[in-house]
């Protein structure tokens, strides 16, 4: 009767099993969705992928990645910054930096971005703009340059504003720009910084090929976010999810579709000839599968005896995608 009791036992246990498996999996399907995702090419800012790219949305910490931005720009890496009252015990993430104690630009620019200190923001901030609503501006200035017309910041970390926010398609586009920065790709693409033991959070360089890092963020309010770069066979892209409850998850499937649909391809190049006009730049661009049928370049000659002698414009079906001059061969 014992052995017949624990049988029965064993066999409910599979049955239930059995019932709860699947809807695991169906929910672990909906956790994968983010609030608002994209990826972009880096070099051509063509988005591969969105969804729901252009709600505005809080974005926590990925915030930090303007605030590099601004700061690499501006900045000597190599000055030394006395840390301000106003840094020291910031809530959220930390370094921990002590008022008054001197730190460089360059180490707090590795805190910042792989220990995600808010005290480094202020720091960064302050040593900048003398103000945080200083800084502020000048960060949306430079979001403006860079197209990210949807977005508005307040402060250098991330902490929650209501009048903090942007969006998944400005905040790829800000970090296109980001990663063309080489100090910036250094710095973000590290796992370890020796000389204060800090050690990356981004999960994406250790599990994904490629990975350059960049940004995680997390608020109750924003959500787990992150923005990730990778790079295979010359193509960079830039994914961004925000509010995604499986970020990293939803960032390697990202891109791995991204990276398998599309591939470079140079549609004109310096060393050859159009017409008997050569061009100075070269040119690719991110197509998927049939859409190369659908390039048309054309060259137009206007002034066959000048130095420019013509245009050349280079299309994706009735969509203008780059132009520039034709020369004469010397």
């Amino acid at each position: 009767m014992k052995h017949y009791k624990k049988l029965s036992a064993v066999i409910l246990i599979l049955i239930i099993c059995a019932f709860l498996v699947p809807f695991r999996f169906i929910k672990s399907d909906a956790a994968s969705e983010s609030m608002g995702e994209c990826v972009v090419e880096v070099s051509s800012s063509r988005f591969l992928s969105e969804r729901n790219a252009d709600m505005r949305l809080p974005m926590a910490s990925t915030t930090k990645i303007l605030t590099a931005l601004v700061i690499l720009s501006e900045s000597n890496l190599d000055e030394t910054v006395t840390v301000p009252k106003e840094a020291e015990g910031t809530e959220g993430s930390s370094v921990y930096l002590k008022a008054g104690e001197e730190i460089s630009v360059r180490d707090l620019l590795y805190g910042l971005m792989l220990r995600s200190g808010n005290d480094c923001a202020v720091t960064l901030a302050l040593h900048h703009s003398g103000s945080i609503k200083n800084f502020a501006h000048a960060m949306n200035q430079t979001a403006l340059l860079l197209g990210a017309e949807n977005s508005r910041f307040v402060n250098p970390h991330g902490l929650p504003d209501e009048n903090h926010y942007t969006t998944a398609r400005d905040l790829a586009l800000i970090t296109a720009a980001a990663v063309k920065n080489e100090t910036f790709r250094e710095i973000v693409s590290t796992k370890y910084y020796e000389p204060h033991s800090w050690k990356n959070k981004n999960k994406m360089l250790w599990n994904f090929e490629g990975a350059i890092g960049v940004k995680t963020g997390f608020t109750v309010r924003a959500g787990r976010c992150l923005v990730s770069a990778a790079e295979r066979n010359g193509m960079t892209l830039v994914s961004v999810v925000l509010n995604s409850p499986q970020m990293f998850e939803r960032s390697e499937e990202l891109l791995q579709n991204a990276f398998e649909t599309y591939q470079m391809r140079t549609l004109c190049s310096t060393s050859d000839l159009y017409d008997g006009c050569c061009v100075r730049y070269d040119f690719s661009y991110p197509l998927k599968q049939g859409e190369e049928d659908k390039i048309r370049i054309q060259n137009e000659i206007i002034s066959p005896d000048s130095e420019i002698a013509g245009i050349m414009k280079i299309y994706l079906e009735n969509r203008l995608l780059f132009s520039q001059n034709l020369f004469m061969m010397k």
